[in-house]
């Protein structure tokens, strides 16, 4: 088959790849112009991709702003990987989504929509708690600017509040402000082939921070674990209660909660791939990638076959990530060589990355460089694996986290003891 890859950073790199292996044809087109070079060598490049929407037999977006796109496309009678408006408000649009989970009967957390800080600073100095400050629209985009509260009459929300109004007043045009609750973060994910979900779903642990024991700036992620679970109370009521809901999405979709002995509390959505949720999803299923996105695009069921066990996904980064900073990456990064003590042929993904006369160098301007994946039938087998392929590899200046997966024991217990598995 052949495939059409429209991705803004070239975020969905380790899949086009995947697709390509396994014997389909695949055309890759990046829209931004830092990042144009990413992937040159590993796929075939186009400049624009609407000249070749008539050869594809699938097409793939990697974000959830190209809904209206994607609904066209869809009109015009071609087969797509991607959103729709209504997913595209429910990621961007904070309050929106929050209502739609009360409207499906889901549990939530207050919260409260700003448009304006001297609104969200008087009502944290009038209503003294701990908070979590989210922005919404593209600025949520810019993952630093979570901030999670410490503090239980919210002083450090009112310093952060005060110092996004100096220096992001201008980006931030609207954000939400929720009332924190203590328990366990958890996604679950599954995908969706337009009128329902297709199990196994991915239970998913994202480790957020920057440094080992969840210290520094947020980054999205720096690595994920997770296993995958036919049917459990964790997909019942958050993704079986949406599943109605979101006709005519085609892809994963992924609601991250936080879970306590109470209850399930849906936080947020990710209706589309996640990063590097989709490396852990490539190191688990079994299944033929070019033959699951094309059924997930035809609206068809699928026997989707996936390992048993654990997997999990590192990232692999290099300066000036998680921020953007072209002169950094131009002075410690730009064609850095990826050097493989050993070959290796499985669980390294390329992220920004290109290939020249066989060799990995580092290119685009974020230093998002790798995803080094394994899997095991225990936590500490699948820690074991990632890890010794990670040794393998150099890099000038890399870093990662070498703690992922080591809070899986307390987390699956408590999991279990709330009956949220079963």
């Amino acid at each position: 088959m052949k495939f059409l890859f429209v991705t803004r950073y070239s975020s969905l790199l380790a899949l086009a790849t995947q697709i390509l292996k396994e014997g389909h044809e695949v055309k890759y087109t990046v829209l931004s112009k830092t990042e144009k070079e990413v992937g040159d060598g590993f796929v075939e490049k186009v400049e624009n991709w609407e000249e070749h929407k008539a050869w594809a037999d699938v097409i793939l977006f990697d974000d959830s702003d190209f809904g209206d796109i994607c609904e066209r496309l869809r009109k015009e009678g071609h087969k797509v990987i991607g959103g729709t408006r209504y997913s595209d408000r429910l990621e961007f649009d904070r309050e929106f989504g929050t209502e739609e989970m009360k409207a499906a009967g889901i549990p939530t957390i207050p919260s409260w929509e700003f448009q304006d800080f001297e609104s969200a600073l008087q009502f944290v100095k009038s209503t003294p708690g701990r908070y979590v400050v989210k922005p919404s629209g593209k600025a949520q985009n810019e993952k630093v600017l979570s901030y999670v509260g410490q503090e239980e009459d919210g002083k450090d929300v009112i310093t952060i509040l005060e110092r996004y109004r100096k220096g992001w007043g201008r980006k931030i045009r609207r954000f939400q402000i929720q009332k924190y609750v203590a328990g366990v973060e958890v996604a679950v994910g599954a995908f969706y082939n337009g009128t329902r979900f297709l199990l196994p779903a991915l239970i998913n642990f994202e480790h957020k921070k920057m440094m080992n024991q969840d210290i520094g700036p947020s980054t999205g992620e720096m690595g994920t674990t997770g296993f995958w679970a036919a049917d459990t109370r964790l997909f019942r009521d958050t993704l079986g209660k949406l599943e109605s809901r979101i006709t005519g999405y085609a892809g994963y979709f992924d609601i991250n909660c936080i879970v306590n002995a109470r209850g399930i509390y849906p936080l947020e959505f990710t209706p589309r791939f996640g990063y590097p949720t989709v490396n852990l999803q490539l190191e688990g299923v079994l299944s033929k990638w070019g033959e699951l996105m094309f059924a997930l695009a035809a609206g068809q069921d699928f026997p989707l076959r996936t390992k048993k066990g654990l997997q999990m996904a590192v990232v692999v980064a290099v300066p000036p990530f998680p921020f953007t900073d072209y002169e950094t990456f131009k002075k410690f990064s730009e064609d850095a060589p990826v050097v493989f003590k050993k070959p290796m042929g499985e669980g390294i993904y390329p992220g920004e990355v290109k290939l020249v006369d066989g060799e990995w160098l580092l290119t685009g301007t974020s230093g998002y460089s790798l995803v080094v994946s394994g899997s095991g039938s225990t936590m500490d087998d699948a820690r074991r694996e990632t890890y010794s392929r990670i040794r393998n590899i150099l890099i000038p200046n890399m870093f990662y986290r070498t703690d992922i997966g080591e809070r899986w024991h307390r987390d699956s217990d408590l999991l279990q003891t709330w009956g949220l598995l079963t």
